[in-house]
């Protein structure tokens, strides 16, 4: 058994309020996480022609809120 089925299955044992506890924890945990990517991405130069054609589109004229 793989550790992400041990996890699962320990998971699916925990009550309504521990699985609350869990999904406010790994939501943060996640969000981190997703941070962390984004940062490393940006400082790596990865994002460079993303935000350069966002800076573009902005100048440009056509750039638009969400």
């Amino acid at each position: 058994m793989s550790k992400v089925d041990q996890i699962g299955q320990e998971i699916a044992a925990l009550t309504a309020e521990e699985l609350a506890a869990f999904r406010k924890w790994y939501e943060e945990f996640d969000a981190a996480a997703w941070d962390r990517q984004i940062a490393a991405d940006q400082k790596s130069g990865k994002l460079a022609s993303l935000i350069a054609k966002a800076r573009d589109e902005h100048d440009s004229g056509k750039a638009r809120e969400a």
